[in-house]
């Protein structure tokens, strides 16, 4: 399926292949098949198991404390930007719930792209209180799990264009 949209794609968009503790041998397969430009990682892999594919990566990690953000964020010194997303004890993602956004540093050292129970009612909040690189949205935008709902994403859209940063 992924190799299907990928061939529909219009020219200059960025496809991002989602892995959650992935072995090597399934993402190469991936790979050979799908040329994704860039990777995301949401399970436990390491650094040196996100960069050996040779292509820009995001590693996303689950927020628990300030700390945290900043210990785990600095292990992923080759990561092209670092996603953050609410923590939960049994899920890698998909909580549907926000984290603490003051948990988050000032400075971070790469692109942060924002995620973790964002919707149409509190994107632009989030936007002006977190100045991220980008967002990221699934289930805030479906009307039913799974199925995305086409007015939820032209508001969550419009919330995000218009977040006045000063």
């Amino acid at each position: 399926q992924a190799k299907t949209i990928l061939s529909g794609l219009p020219p200059r968009l960025t496809s991002v292949g989602l892995f959650v503790d992935a072995n090597h041998d399934f993402i190469t397969s991936v790979l050979r098949e799908c040329p994704l430009d860039v990777l995301q990682f949401h399970g436990q892999e390491s650094e040196a198991e996100c960069a050996q594919y040779g292509r820009p990566y995001i590693k996303a990690l689950r927020v628990r404390d300030a700390q945290q953000i900043e210990r785990e964020a600095g292990a992923y010194g080759s990561a092209t930007g670092i996603l953050l997303d609410t923590f939960h004890k049994d899920l890698a993602g998909g909580t549907g719930q926000a984290f603490d956004w003051s948990l988050i540093p000032v400075e971070m050292k790469k692109p942060l792209i924002l995620a973790g129970g964002l919707n149409p009612d509190n994107v632009r909040s989030a936007v002006q209180q977190v100045r991220p690189f980008a967002v990221d949205v699934s289930g805030g935008v479906e009307k039913s799990r799974g199925i995305k709902d086409p007015s939820r994403i032209r508001s969550f859209i419009n919330e995000v264009n218009n977040a006045v940063i000063s």
